[in-house]
């Protein structure tokens, strides 16, 4: 699924970095310091010291909000059977971005992020901490899981805002691309193929351990990020009396004014309201549409996930040989083939291929999508340019569950899916301007 809106453990889309480079117009980036891209190709980065400490950190807490993630819907329709209380604490789950996402990539770009990160995993480790406590002593109410829905991504975002501004401060520019997709690929693995079967174990030692488990991986995260020794990033001073609504504007306006991040970020909502609409009725198409019923959910879910690892393995391969904008704007053109497929074939094989190849995809645009992100955001701003371009995917996503319900209430439950490749082809139509600007690596424009 092209556009993460995700909510997670660390690093959210992925634990991105900070372009320590300098703009220098319309199209600038960030073109040197440890952010930018040292030479043609990708390196790998090296597991020792930083890289693998972070990438183990990700993972951990990916895995422990995996079975919090599995669990909480099954603690909240046990306390109450009113779907509206219910959807809250889904709501509540997208509601900060829209508050405090700007807000987060503005702190992030004045603090020390790696401080930023450890302190928010501790206090969300305590957080879950009290939470399980509660669930085991039978004290647990919808209203409270409403509020831990909302506390939890009110600190997400500036964790994943901060997490956005590190990485690079660890590994090298040229093997940005490759930690990005182990860091997914990782986070991936860990949250569909190792957490999602032990749910059911977990919830037999009783209904507090998964929750108890997430906040043991978190405060597990938070040493290990703890433990980093990093580099600061590079800031310009700061004028006395600057204020955060006006950090908050210049990185608005490093995002508009540059030709690709741009782009990125309008393909970046499109495929996100259409993301919104395909989760939301998911469940629906494959039960109902495709009267697979609850095993036929599960092997479709399962064919998405082994398609995103894959397409970790590879999203590095694909960008070298293609590029990384027309990468980006082929995946999108594919995407809207499997969504056609899906949207219009009745057959549980052909859903289950389509949703296979568009997995594949996915994880190589968010891959791409970060890389690029990092490497072209000037010096310090990364926190800014990555939160404003997330906060309007992100507020996007809920548009699209509503309109994608509202679809499948008037039309047929395959429409949803019909809707989402319209949606994702807006979305390749937004990326033709970042065809025509040289990648990072040095490449020629596409459309030459």
């Amino acid at each position: 699924m092209s556009a993460e809106t995700g909510t997670g453990g660390t690093g959210g889309t992925g634990t991105g970095g900070t372009g320590t480079g300098t703009a220098t117009g319309t199209d600038a980036g960030a073109g040197a310091g440890p952010g930018a891209v040292e030479a043609a190709g990708s390196a790998a980065p090296a597991w020792r010291g930083g890289f693998g400490r972070l990438w183990a950190a990700a993972v951990l807490s990916r895995f422990g909000d995996a079975l919090r993630g599995a669990a909480l819907p099954l603690l909240a329709v046990r306390l109450t059977d009113d779907p509206f209380l219910v959807s809250l604490v889904t709501a509540c789950g997208f509601l900060p971005w829209l508050l405090f996402g700007l807000l987060g990539g503005a702190v992030a770009d004045r603090v020390d992020q790696r401080r930023a990160m450890w302190s928010v995993d501790v206090l969300r480790g305590a957080l879950m901490a009290a939470f399980a406590l509660a669930v085991a002593l039978g004290l647990a109410t919808i209203a409270l899981l409403i509020a831990l829905a909302f506390a939890l991504t009110t600190l997400q975002t500036l964790f994943d805002n901060a997490a956005t501004a590190l990485l690079p401060s660890v590994v090298p520019g040229s093997a940005l691309s490759s930690a990005n997709a182990r860091l997914m690929t990782g986070q991936q693995i860990a949250g569909s193929f190792l957490a999602a079967p032990l749910v059911p174990a977990a919830l037999a030692l009783g209904a507090a351990a998964p929750y108890a488990a997430d906040a043991a991986t978190y405060l597990a995260a938070a040493a290990l990020i703890a433990s980093l020794r990093v580099t600061a990033p590079e800031r310009k001073p700061r004028s006395p009396g600057r204020t955060l609504r006006r950090d908050i504007a210049e990185g608005i306006r490093v995002l508009w004014r540059d030709r690709v991040l741009r782009s990125l970020c309008l393909s970046n909502a499109l495929s996100s309201v259409g993301m919104g609409a395909l989760i939301a009725t998911l469940v629906l198409h494959v039960t109902g549409w495709l009267g697979a019923g609850e095993a036929g959910y599960a092997a479709v879910l399962t064919a998405y996930g082994a398609g995103s690892v894959l397409g970790g393995l590879v999203a590095g391969r694909v960008t070298r040989r293609a590029g990384q904008a027309r990468a980006l704007f082929l995946g999108l053109v594919l995407q809207t083939g499997c969504l056609v497929v899906l949207g219009s074939v009745r057959g549980l094989p052909a859903a289950l291929a389509a949703l296979g190849v568009f997995g594949v995809i996915g994880m190589v645009w968010n891959v791409t999508e970060v890389t690029m992100t990092q490497q072209r955001s000037p010096a310090g701003m990364l926190g800014r340019v990555s939160a404003a371009s997330r906060t309007l995917s992100t507020g996007s996503a809920p548009l699209g569950a509503v309109l994608g319900g509202a679809a499948a209430a008037a039309w047929g439950l395959n429409t949803p899916a019909l809707l989402t490749a319209a949606l994702f082809a807006l979305g390749a139509l937004a990326l033709i301007p970042a065809l025509r600007v040289p990648d990072r690596e040095g490449r020629p424009p596409a459309a030459a």
